[in-house]
């Protein structure tokens, strides 16, 4: 299953090679990097994707703790363009899946569920039309949100697949 913004800015041509990720064996989920370099081999990042101050801000911070949460780099956490498997879908339908926002929060929850998360390295277009859901008093809600929800999620059970 593939999930993008409908907003345009997800190009589609990404889709079969990050569903290829999924298919192999080689992820579970597959987070479309807005930061990850194309051309570099080791996971660096390249700040092609252009964000104002403030939610530049938010995503470095929790790319930072979501980095340090699970034990690898995560250089884009609150990216909407994912692929994932059944096994992911499955473990989604179940009581974890937050109901807002959900981003980094659950990267975490199914990193700790044992599933295998990799990046993929992708542009993402300015945005044409519509308006980001981040806007007015929104971030101050996301970001508390947020660290609520990555607290809640250490201190949970760690949750199992069903499958």
């Amino acid at each position: 299953m593939v999930q993008l913004d409908g907003d345009g800015q997800h190009d589609p041509a990404y889709i079969p090679d990050m569903l290829k990720m999924v298919i192999s064996g080689e992820a579970d989920l597959v987070l479309g990097s807005r930061f990850l370099d194309q051309s570099a081999t080791d996971g660096s990042s390249s700040l092609r994707y252009k964000a104002g101050m403030a939610r530049k801000l938010g995503i470095v911070l929790f790319a930072f703790l979501t980095t340090k949460l699970v034990g690898f780099k995560i250089t884009d956490p609150t990216s909407g363009y994912q692929a994932f498997n059944k096994r992911v879908l499955a473990f989604l339908t179940q009581d974890f899946f937050p109901c807002d926002f959900p981003d980094a929060d659950v990267i975490i929850m199914l990193n700790r569920a044992g599933f295998k998360i990799r990046e993929f390295p992708m542009y993402m277009s300015k945005r044409e039309n519509g308006k980001s859901m981040h806007g007015g008093i929104k971030p101050v809600y996301y970001v508390f949100k947020m660290f609520l929800s990555m607290f809640m999620t250490l201190l949970r059970k760690t949750p199992t697949s069903i499958y």
